[in-house]
């Protein structure tokens, strides 16, 4: 059997730390999490690899779903600058990888995932790890999980070819919104921020990162005469 903490630790020495992530928080919340543990059976081995993981297909879903590379995770996590009481969606939980490390740096966090399958079995992964301030809520990703906010930083956590505005309006004043925009295997991580009373919207592009695409984010056609 491997030794998952070792293979842990090279994860998080040679692909997240040469990457930029410096976010000791961040970096330790990885060295804790066993990330074996978020893997559907029979993939254990391949949990700690440098790419994304295609997960099996599901009959619950007609789309096929990945989860991203730890370094893809790590980055975007960074980026969006969690604090102890900061209240969190992420959306495209997946196998709930990624909610539990946000779990661990912020007050409470919902991962929203559409697949019933896979958000079984980020329900039932979190609970054994009794990660207690974080929860996975089933629906369409682009409709966000407005009965649970507002939210101070939401995290997309896959490519996305525009936010759409539901997202952007669960925000609370100030918050963030952190996504990979992308019609392709690569694109910009963007963060966009709510600000002012009308809730206007800024964005800033951080850098080129690779993701997995998500579903259900069509990009609306463009208006023609």
């Amino acid at each position: 059997m491997p030794d998952y903490a070792i293979l842990r630790r090279t994860m998080v020495e040679s692909q997240v730390r040469t990457n930029d992530v410096t976010d000791r928080r961040v970096l330790r919340a990885m060295l804790d999490l066993p990330r074996e543990k978020f893997v559907p059976a029979g993939l254990q081995a391949l949990a700690y690899s440098g790419e994304g993981l295609g997960l099996p297909d599901s009959a619950t879903s007609d789309s096929r779903r990945a989860l991203p590379a730890p370094v893809t995770t790590a980055r975007l996590i960074q980026l969006a600058n969690i604090n102890p009481d900061h209240w969190v969606l992420e959306v495209g939980a997946a196998t709930g990888y990624g909610t539990a490390i946000l779990a661990d740096l912020a007050h409470l966090v919902v991962g929203l995932e559409s697949d019933p399958g896979l958000a079984a079995m980020a329900s039932a992964t979190l609970a054994s790890g009794k990660v207690t301030n974080a929860s996975i809520k089933t629906g369409a990703l682009s409709a966000g999980a407005p009965d649970s906010g507002p939210y101070h930083v939401i995290v997309v956590a896959g490519a996305i070819p525009e936010v759409p505005a539901t997202l952007l309006q669960q925000l609370r004043p100030g918050g963030r919104l952190i996504a990979v925009i992308a019609s392709g295997p690569i694109g910009r991580a963007t963060v966009f921020e709510r600000y002012g009373p009308d809730g206007a919207v800024s964005s800033r592009v951080a850098f080129d990162l690779g993701a997995p695409l998500l579903p259900g984010f069509a990009r609306k056609p463009a208006f023609a005469l």
